[in-house]
């Protein structure tokens, strides 16, 4: 699991910090050089594993030396546009689908049973995001119950699940039911999906937001805002952050790639 989790490391974006920060320094320094594009043409082609990527005819491989194919041609015509847009050089950073195909490819769909990578979304249920309210100011409290009470009713009429609140950084303990359901749902989506689904969890720190999107009841726009009711209200009081929503437009990326994903692969 710990590549999954991987996947998630660098998802606060390019270096933020200031340049006389010796760790962000140390951090640059220690970052591998780029390689070179070294193709010409990118195509997608059929092949029994699915939808792969050729780069002058040839499939690049994951990490683990697993073919870069995916389940449908909506997919790798995706994947084929972030090699097309490299020039002079492969920058992974600009390549969010690629990074979630491959790990993917490599920890979940390679592994045969996906299982921890479920118990790391159910895990998420247990201290969901939704349910941890804000005790004031009145208009936060108005808001978040606005934005975040359509995905406790979903989990509800949708997953069966009845989840309790807490208000501050009180920790609830919500019912085993509860988080069963949460697991029958996860264990439901197609072994490909688990990869994005497990990214939407993480991004929002929310199961419930992430299964919402996946099953259609909430728009992912919607549950982007969801995500950022607090750190929006903040930034309405006190102004605008500007490396916070630089990170915030890398971290879009890995959420729209998610995205694409589990609604592609039904």
């Amino acid at each position: 699991m710990s590549n999954i989790r991987d996947l998630l490391a660098d998802l606060d974006g390019p270096d933020q910090g200031p340049e006389s920060d010796p760790m962000r320094a140390a951090q640059r320094a220690m970052r591998p050089q780029l390689p070179k594009r070294f193709y010409a043409a990118v195509t997608v082609e059929e092949e029994p594993d699915g939808w792969a990527v050729r780069l002058d005819g040839r499939t690049p491989k994951t990490p683990r030396g697993r073919p870069l194919a995916v389940p449908t041609r909506t997919l790798a015509e995706a994947l084929a546009a972030e090699w097309s847009a490299q020039e002079q050089v492969i920058d992974p950073a600009t390549m969010p689908l690629t990074r979630l195909a491959n790990v993917t490819l490599d920890e979940v769909v390679g592994e045969g049973k996906p299982q921890a990578v479920i118990d790391e979304i159910v895990k998420y249920a247990g201290s969901d995001l939704v349910c941890y309210r804000a005790a004031e100011p009145a208009g936060l409290v108005a808001r978040q119950a606005e934005v975040w009470d359509p995905v406790l009713a979903f989990a509800h009429e949708r997953l069966g699940a009845r989840f309790m609140l807490a208000e501050g950084v009180m920790f609830v303990t919500q019912t085993g039911p509860a988080i069963e359901s949460v697991r029958r749902a996860v264990e439901a989506v197609p072994p490909f999906a688990l990869g994005a689904l497990y990214t939407l969890t993480a991004l929002a720190g929310s199961a419930l937001i992430a299964l919402a999107v996946a099953q259609d009841a909430l728009d992912p726009e919607a549950a982007w805002d969801a995500v950022h009711v607090d750190e929006d209200w903040q930034m309405a009081f006190w102004g605008r952050d500007e490396q916070a929503m630089a990170r915030r437009a890398f971290r879009r990326k890995e959420w729209d790639a998610a995205v694409l994903v589990i609604r592609d692969v039904r």
